[in-house]
C-alpha cells in the first residue's frame, strides 16, 4: 500500500507552542483514521493486479464483480500460472501470465469451432464423418510419435458427437487432425479460424499453430484459456461431453475422460493436457459452495511441475478449489520436483482402445 504524501509544515516563529500541538494532533489523527481506513479496504480487495495480468488485458471480457466473492492471493498455484472466474464475476490472473505451452487444452477451441460451425443439440449425434485411408496414415504417423491417439480404420464411420467425444475425452491427436479438415478443408485454414476467433475474444497473448496443441508454438496464458473454456462451457452439449467419464466408438471401443476429478469436489469438466514442454495443464470447472452459496468456479493451470503430468494439473485445481470454497488454508502443496532439467516423461496410462501417452507429444 502506498504511504500518503508528505506534509510540509511552516517554520515561521510563533508566541506560544499550544496550537502545534493541537494541529500535529489533529494530523496524526486523520492519518491514523485514514491508514485504518485503507488496511481495512485493502482486506477485502480480490487478488492484487500488482501480481496479476494487467486490467486492459483482461477488458474485453469482464464481467461485473459478484458482491461479496473475493480471490485473495493464496489461491494461486506454487508452480506455473493460473486463473478464475467466479460466476460471471471478471477474470482474476495470477502472478507469472506469459504465453507459454498449452498441449491438449488447446482443444478446447477446437471443439468450440466445431460445435460452432456444426451445431448440435444436448441429444443430437450430428453429421457423419467417414475415415479415410489418409486419416489411418496419420493415425500411425502419430502413434509412432508417442502421440495421444485413438485406433481407426479406413470407412469408419464416426458421428459429430462421437468425434467430439474422441477429442475431448481420451485426447485424441488424429481426430483433432480429422475434425480440422471436416470444419474447415485443411488444417491450416482451421488454424487461421482458431486464431480469428481467439482475437475475436480477447486472447492476445495466443496463438495457435495446430488443432491438438501438439506442437509447442501453439501458446497461450492461463487467463486467456479462461475466456475460451468460459465460451465452450455455454454450448450445453460441449459441457455434457466434457462432464461424461467414458464413452464408446466404432472401432476403439470404450474411451475414458482423462479428467479423474469428474464426479468428486464438485468437479464437472472441463480438459486436461500434459506434455515436456507444457507440463501439466487443466481447464476445469467446478460447482462448491462458497460462503454459503452455490458458485461456479472455473479455472485455468498452467506449467504445473510433477512426475505424473496428468494427477499433477488435476491437484493444482483441486486445491485452487478447495482454497476458493474456503476448505484450505495456505498454498498449494505441489507434486515432488522432478530433477533439473526438461520434465520427464510419465508413464504410459492403459486405457482401453487408447494410445494415451503423457509425453512431450502425447498431449492427453
Amino acid at each position: 500500500m502506498a504511504k500518503p504524501g508528505g506534509v510540509t509544515h511552516s517554520n515561521k516563529a510563533r508566541t506560544t507552542t499550544h496550537p502545534i500541538r493541537i494541529r500535529r494532533n489533529r494530523v496524526a489523527g486523520v492519518l491514523v483514521i485514514v491508514a485504518i481506513a485503507a488496511s481495512l479496504a485493502y482486506q477485502f480487495l480480490p487478488s492484487s493486479w500488482s501480481t496479476a495480468a494487467p486490467p486492459s488485458d483482461l477488458a474485453p471480457t469482464e464481467h461485473r464483480a459478484a458482491r461479496g466473492v473475493a480471490v485473495l492471493g493464496t489461491v494461486w498455484p506454487e508452480y506455473g500460472q493460473a486463473a478464475v472466474q467466479i460466476g460471471q464475476s471478471r477474470i482474476r490472473a495470477g502472478p507469472n501470465q506469459h504465453a507459454a505451452p498449452i498441449a491438449s487444452v488447446a482443444k478446447v477451441m477446437t471443439a468450440y469451432l466445431v460445435l460452432r460451425d456444426h451445431p448440435l443439440g444436448v441429444r443430437e449425434d450430428g453429421p457423419t464423418i467417414t475415415l479415410t485411408g489418409a486419416d489411418v496414415a496419420d493415425t500411425d504417423r502419430r502413434s509412432r510419435q508417442r502421440e495421444s491417439v485413438v485406433p481407426i480404420v479406413a470407412g469408419e464411420q464416426l458421428t459429430e458427437r462421437q468425434a467430439l467425444q474422441a477429442l475431448l475425452l481420451p485426447s485424441a491427436n488424429n481426430i483433432a487432425a480429422v475434425l480440422a479438415r471436416w470444419d474447415s478443408g485443411s488444417a491450416a485454414r482451421f488454424v487461421t479460424h482458431m486464431n480469428a476467433t481467439a482475437r475475436s475474444l480477447g486472447m492476445t497473448h495466443t496463438r495457435y499453430t495446430d488443432p491438438s496443441g501438439y506442437d509447442d508454438r501453439t501458446v497461450s496464458t492461463a487467463a486467456d484459456q479462461l475466456r475460451i473454456v468460459d465460451q465452450a462451457m455455454r454450448l450445453p452439449v460441449f459441457a455434457n461431453i466434457v462432464a461424461t467419464s467414458s464413452a464408446t466408438l466404432p472401432v476403439a471401443g470404450t474411451v475414458h475422460n482423462t479428467n479423474t476429478l469428474l464426479g468428486r469436489n464438485g468437479f464437472v469438466g472441463v480438459k486436461t493436457g500434459s506434455d515436456r514442454a507444457a507440463g501439466a495443464c487443466f481447464a476445469f470447472r467446478a460447482i462448491r459452495l462458497v460462503r454459503g452459496k452455490r458458485a461456479t468456479i472455473t479455472g485455468v493451470v498452467l506449467g504445473q511441475p510433477g512426475h505424473d503430468l496428468i494427477d499433477a494439473g488435476l491437484a493444482a485445481a483441486d486445491s485452487m478449489v478447495d482454497r476458493i470454497a474456503g476448505d484450505r488454508v495456505g498454498p498449494a502443496s505441489p507434486q515432488p520436483m522432478p530433477p533439473p532439467g526438461p520434465l520427464p516423461r510419465t508413464h504410459a496410462r492403459q486405457r482401453t482402445g487408447v494410445d494415451a501417452v503423457a509425453t512431450r507429444g502425447g498431449n492427453p
